[in-house]
């Protein structure tokens, strides 16, 4: 389909390859052949009448032209993505739909998995895609790669809508064998002993927690790094570890580790999980549906 003289799916070919900014990577991400995808950049050259993309050695880097082009394209091809997904009428009870949801393993341990049951119930067929966050996520969300990001207030990206899912308080957890456990616990029980924590992608991320005793000047032992908040209850199972843990997160693991917790005995800020989508589905009637659901769901006790 041609718009203005331009073959619509060379729209495609371009954000691909402004993402990856190579073309042997945009054409095995395209599934054409390196030649196809050459064509297709010389073809953009030629109606924007610029070069778009211009090797410095072996790497491609976008011309300022192409600068103020990628975002203007991401937004096109999110609404068109968004026209022809959503139909009118959205039925869950009949939809087959594919929705991606990026979120950390401790908001799919607590808030999809009952998700998931009640899709199971009222939309059999529906299909959740969960895909672990990372330092990324909300650039994914931005190039339309995913239908809702779910994360701090801290990491939301600025030009998409967000909406408060809960506020979290944290929690200090440890074995339950653990003698801490049997008495109220203190700030000097807490950053004396060894911990467990979270540091999460690439640039290891500090968790909320970290961030916030941080803030404070205050410090913990550190024994244990892990990048999965589901693997902490393991961590400290069996052992005199403590960590800081989301109380929804705790309360679930105590049905199935031997694990106790207790409020921070110190005064501690209060964490928020937001959703985001893209602003071009805001008239997405599936996406409506499905952000409805997750806010319902975050409200169960």
């Amino acid at each position: 389909m041609r718009f203005k003289r331009l073959d619509l799916n060379l729209l495609v070919a371009l954000d691909v390859l402004l993402e990856t900014r190579s073309v042997s990577q945009a054409a095995s991400r395209m599934n054409l052949s390196q030649p196809a995808m050459s064509s297709a950049l010389a073809r953009l050259r030629e109606y924007f009448g610029d070069e778009l993309l211009v090797a410095d050695g072996k790497r491609l880097y976008p011309t300022p032209y192409a600068e103020l082009l990628m975002p203007q394209v991401r937004d096109c091809l999110g609404r068109l993505d968004a026209l022809v997904s959503s139909p009118s009428a959205f039925d869950p009870s009949t939809s087959q739909r594919r929705f991606s949801i990026i979120c950390s393993d401790y908001i799919a341990a607590s808030l999809l998995v009952p998700l998931s049951a009640r899709l199971a119930a009222e939309a059999p067929n529906i299909v959740l895609d969960i895909v672990a966050v990372t330092d990324d996520s909300a650039a994914q969300l931005d190039r339309g790669k995913a239908d809702i990001l779910v994360t701090l207030d801290d990491y939301v990206h600025p030009d998409h809508p967000a909406e408060l899912l809960f506020e979290e308080h944290q929690v200090v957890a440890g074995w339950r064998e653990n003698p801490l456990f049997s008495r109220p616990l203190t700030e000097a029980d807490v950053l004396s002993c060894g911990h467990v924590t979270v540091a999460v992608g690439r640039s290891r991320t500090s968790s909320f927690a970290d961030r916030a005793l941080a803030i404070m000047g205050k410090s913990r032992r550190i024994e244990v790094t892990t990048e999965s908040f589901l693997a902490v209850p393991w961590l400290i199972s069996g052992t005199q570890r403590l960590a800081f843990m989301h109380e929804r997160l705790a309360r679930a693991v105590t049905k199935i580790f031997p694990i106790a917790f207790a409020p921070v005995p110190f005064e501690f800020p209060t964490m928020r999980e937001l959703a985001q989508h893209h602003r071009a589905r805001d008239s997405d009637t599936g996406l409506q549906w499905l952000r409805r659901q997750l806010t319902e769901v975050s409200a169960l006790p």
